[in-house]
């Protein structure tokens, strides 16, 4: 070897060197950063085409396998954390047994005041206690199907902000996708490009699960796990209007809410299976509707109760009972929504001008009757302890008393806060071991301090080999 040759190996050996450190310096630094895939230098020898090593590019580590598992397990734990939280929510609005302010314990109440009431029905005291757990159950009741429209307007409204995120997030991988395109053709460094792009598709895979499908030139598509396509060269455009405020009677059949369209096509629920947009979807357009249909339940079941014909003597035909649909007798088919509208007989209540004794001689009496009389007392608290088949049949079709319906609502949202928390659990532990798994084929910080030895014991012996070099031309120029 002539020493140019020598000089030309080891200057190129100093570069590799200097590059490699750099190589080593980005991944330390960036160990903690999500998203960022470990680096590393590949070199090649020049062979015949001259002496020492060439820096061929710097390679990219991420394993696709565990990145789409990672992103399975990404999309599976945001839809469960998402349903969680809506059955947890409704659980509180409704209450448990063990709740003195839930639902049930209300219709309990009611039943002991109006019991308490019968022995001694010449007591205002008394008769004002029933119409205070009267107005409390009604105020639960209430509150609670305030509660699920306020959960299902939450969800529409999040669903507008996530298709927001989801255009703009497709917008700016077509970029990146073109962008990796020049700068691959212009031979220079594309890793950190990619590892803005992984990020971005991991947003995208949050909201809806996508499969990422590699294309020409560095280039990907991404397409739905129900087969819609995202984005293969040119982004689809989700479409989505928000409603704004949603009453009761509004879905989707109806025309009254907005589905999705991707490019001016309707989409379907399937293509978008998955993800925390499918589970916002799932609570406005299933989860409280059904929720809301419970709550309509037990209000039709405690208005018919009282308007049990020949319960109340005094009542004529078409007059409402103790609890009302807003003022007025139940209409069958303006059943959705009722909890909402669900009210006290202001005949009864003295803060609405009312007099409590008409629960003793009647909503429809002219004059207090006999202060001793506890008939239609009794009469009302018996229709709530009679065992029925509720007409709706949202909560079962076997025979409940009032309280044993009050008892059905709690227990159903019971068991669906139970099983959506398990359901999280099992997400919550797969979305950490995959993680997991992810960031051990990440960097190693030992791993890389014994390259960037490796790196400075070379960059050290091409620097003697250069010291070398000097020394011998200095000798053979003094010849």
């Amino acid at each position: 070897m002539s020493l140019s040759s020598a000089l030309s190996s080891a200057i190129s050996g100093l570069t590799a060197a200097s590059r490699a450190s750099g190589v080593v310096s980005d991944n330390l630094a960036n160990v903690m950063t999500p998203g960022y895939a470990r680096r590393s230098l590949e070199l090649a020898s020049y062979g015949t085409a001259g002496s020492g090593v060439r820096v061929v590019g710097v390679q990219r580590h991420a394993d696709p396998g565990i990145v789409s598992e990672r992103r399975a397990a990404d999309a599976e734990f945001g839809n469960a954390q998402t349903l969680s939280r809506f059955h947890d929510r409704f659980q509180a609005l409704v209450g448990d047994p063990t709740d003195q302010t839930s639902i049930g314990s209300r219709i309990a109440g009611l039943e002991s005041a109006l019991i308490s009431a019968a022995s001694q029905p010449e007591s205002t005291l008394r008769l004002n206690g029933v119409v205070q757990a009267a107005n409390a159950l009604v105020d639960n009741i209430t509150a609670a199907a305030d509660g699920v429209s306020r959960m299902r307007n939450e969800a529409d409204t999040a669903i507008g902000v996530q298709i927001e995120r989801l255009n703009d997030a497709l917008s700016n991988v077509r970029k990146l996708n073109l962008k990796i395109t020049a700068t691959q053709s212009s031979g220079s460094d594309i890793a950190s490009l990619l590892d803005q792009r992984q990020g971005l598709v991991d947003q995208i895979n949050e909201i809806v699960p996508v499969n990422q499908v590699d294309r020409d030139y560095g280039q990907i598509a991404l397409y739905t796990d129900g087969g819609a396509i995202l984005l293969d060269g040119q982004a689809a455009r989700i479409g989505f209007t928000p409603t704004g405020i949603i009453t009761p009677d509004m879905t989707v059949g109806n025309g009254a809410l907005s589905g999705l369209d991707i490019n001016g096509v309707a989409l379907g629920a399937s293509a978008i299976a998955g993800g925390s947009l499918a589970a916002e979807f799932e609570i406005r357009d299933n989860l409280s509707v059904s929720a809301q249909a419970d709550l309509d339940t037990v209000a039709r079941d405690l208005i018919e109760r009282f308007e049990t014909p020949s319960l109340d003597p005094s009542a004529s035909v078409g007059d409402p009972g103790l609890f009302t649909d807003a003022g007025a007798t139940f209409d069958p088919l303006l059943e959705t929504g009722l909890a909402g509208r669900l009210s006290l007989n202001k005949v009864v209540d003295p803060a609405e001008g009312g007099e409590s004794w008409r629960l003793r001689a009647g909503l429809g009496a002219s004059g207090p009757g006999l202060p001793g009389d506890a008939s239609q007392i009794r009469a009302f608290a018996d229709v709530l302890e009679e065992a029925r088949t509720p007409a709706s049949t949202t909560l079962g079709t076997g025979l409940k008393t009032a309280a044993g319906l009050g008892s059905a609502l709690m227990s159903r949202a019971a068991q669906n806060a139970s099983f959506s928390g398990q359901t999280l659990t099992f997400a919550t532990a797969s979305k950490t071991e995959m993680t997991r798994i992810e960031l051990e084929q990440g960097v190693d910080t030992d791993a890389e301090l014994q390259t960037l030895m490796i790196v400075e014991q070379a960059y050290s012996a091409n620097a003697r080999m250069i010291s070398a070099i000097d020394d011998m031309m200095e000798t053979l120029l003094r010849l």
